[in-house]
C-alpha cells in the first residue's frame, strides 16, 4: 500500500502542469513598443514589434527611409555611432570605380518584465561566451581576440571598423567571438544547385561566419548615451548589454543588440527590459538572383523570401526560419536567462 501511494504521489507530480518559474515566455505583436504603457505589460510577455512601415509582412525598409524616419533608432541601432552606408572601390574593366554599398534594415523592439530588482541582475555575467551559447545553441562560438580579427583588413570590412576604438580592446566585461552557423534544413541543398545554376559567379557558402563583440554598458555609460530617450522610460538603467556584429561572410553586413536594464517605474521588485535588433542586409541581395523563380524547384529560394521566412526553404527555430523568427527566439532567450537568473 505504501508503495502504490509513492507511485501515485510520483506519477502525480510528473504529470503536473509545468509552474510558473518555468514557463516559458509569449510574444505579442504590437504597432510599437513604446505605444504601450510600462503599466500595461503582461507577466509572462514579451511586447514584440517589427513592421515599421505598417504593412503586414513588410519587414526590410532601404537603411537611407530608415535613417529618416528613425533618427534615433539610426543613431543607437547603427553600427557605431556616424555609421553610414560604406562606400566601395570595385574594378570595372580595368577601371577602379566607387559605389554605394546600398542597405535594407530588419529592427526589431521588445519589451518585457522581469520579476526580480534591477540591482539584483548580474550584468556582468551576459559578456561571457556561456550566455552567448545559451542564446542560440545552433550557432557555435570560440573567443578572439583583436589579433585575431584579420577580416577586417578586407576592403569589405574595413568600413565596419570602430572609429572612437578597435573592436575587442579597450573595454572591461567585453568578450569577443567568432561564430558559425551552418544552414539547417533543405536551404544547403538548394544552395547547391542555385551554385551549379550560376556557374562562373562567386560561390554562395551554406555557412554563415561572423565576428562580434558582447559588451556591457555601466549606468553612466548608459546615461552618458541617452539610452533613455530610445526606451522612452524615464527611470535610471542599471546598465544595458550591447551586441555588435561587425563582420558577416554573405548577405548582411553588420547587426547590433542593445538591452536596456532600468528599474519599474512604479514597483521597485521588478525590471522593466528594453531589447532592440538590426541586422543590416546588403540591398542588392534582396532584389537580384531572379532566375530562381524560373527554375521550379527554386523558386522559394528567392533570398527575400528566406530572409523574411516566407519560404518553403524555411526551417528551425534559427537563421534558416527566416530574421523575424531568428530575432524573436532571440529575445525570448533573453528573457528565459534573466527570469531563470
Amino acid at each position: 500500500m505504501r508503495d502504490f501511494r509513492l507511485i501515485a504521489l510520483l506519477t502525480s507530480l510528473v504529470l503536473l502542469p509545468v509552474g510558473s518559474q518555468a514557463q516559458e515566455f509569449r510574444l505579442e505583436e504590437i504597432p510599437s513598443v513604446n505605444a504601450l504603457p510600462v503599466t500595461e505589460l503582461k507577466p509572462k510577455t514579451i511586447a514584440f514589434a517589427d513592421q515599421p512601415s505598417g504593412a503586414e509582412g513588410d519587414v526590410f525598409m532601404p537603411y537611407e527611409d530608415w535613417a529618416k524616419a528613425n533618427p534615433l533608432q539610426q543613431q543607437f541601432l547603427g553600427l557605431y555611432p556616424g555609421y553610414t552606408e560604406p562606400n566601395i572601390d570595385v574594378i570595372v574593366d580595368g577601371v577602379r570605380k566607387r559605389y554605394r554599398e546600398k542597405l535594407h534594415m530588419y529592427v526589431a523592439e521588445a519589451r518585457f518584465i522581469v520579476a526580480k530588482p534591477a540591482g539584483s541582475i548580474n550584468l556582468a555575467r551576459f559578456a561571457t561566451l556561456p550566455f552567448a551559447q545559451q542564446l542560440d545553441p545552433a550557432i557555435k562560438h570560440r573567443p578572439v581576440t583583436a589579433e585575431d580579427l584579420a577580416r577586417l583588413k578586407e576592403p569589405k570590412a574595413a568600413h565596419n571598423q570602430n572609429p572612437q576604438r578597435p573592436w575587442c580592446e579597450g573595454r572591461p566585461a567585453t568578450i569577443c567571438l567568432h561564430s558559425t552557423y551552418k544552414l539547417e534544413g533543405r536551404l544547403p541543398a538548394g544552395i547547391a544547385l542555385a551554385n551549379k545554376i550560376r556557374e562562373g559567379s562567386r560561390k554562395i557558402s551554406d555557412t554563415l561566419e561572423f565576428d562580434g563583440e558582447l559588451t556591457v554598458l555601466s549606468p553612466s555609460e548608459v546615461a552618458e548615451r541617452r539610452l533613455a530617450t530610445l526606451t522612452k522610460l524615464d527611470t535610471p538603467a542599471v546598465g544595458a548589454l550591447e551586441q555588435s556584429i561587425f563582420y558577416v561572410n554573405q548577405v548582411m553586413q553588420f547587426g547590433k543588440l542593445l538591452a536596456v536594464f532600468q528599474p519599474h517605474p512604479s514597483e521597485a521588485n521588478k525590471t522593466v527590459v528594453t531589447v532592440f535588433m538590426s541586422l543590416a542586409v546588403e540591398s542588392n541581395i534582396l532584389v537580384k538572383r531572379k532566375e530562381y523563380a524560373q527554375v521550379p524547384v527554386l523558386r522559394n529560394l528567392v533570398p527575400l523570401q528566406v530572409l523574411a521566412g516566407k519560404s518553403s526553404f524555411n526551417s528551425g527555430k534559427s537563421l534558416s526560419a527566416g530574421l523575424p523568427v531568428y530575432a524573436r527566439n532571440q529575445i525570448k532567450a533573453i528573457a528565459g536567462i534573466l527570469e531563470r537568473g
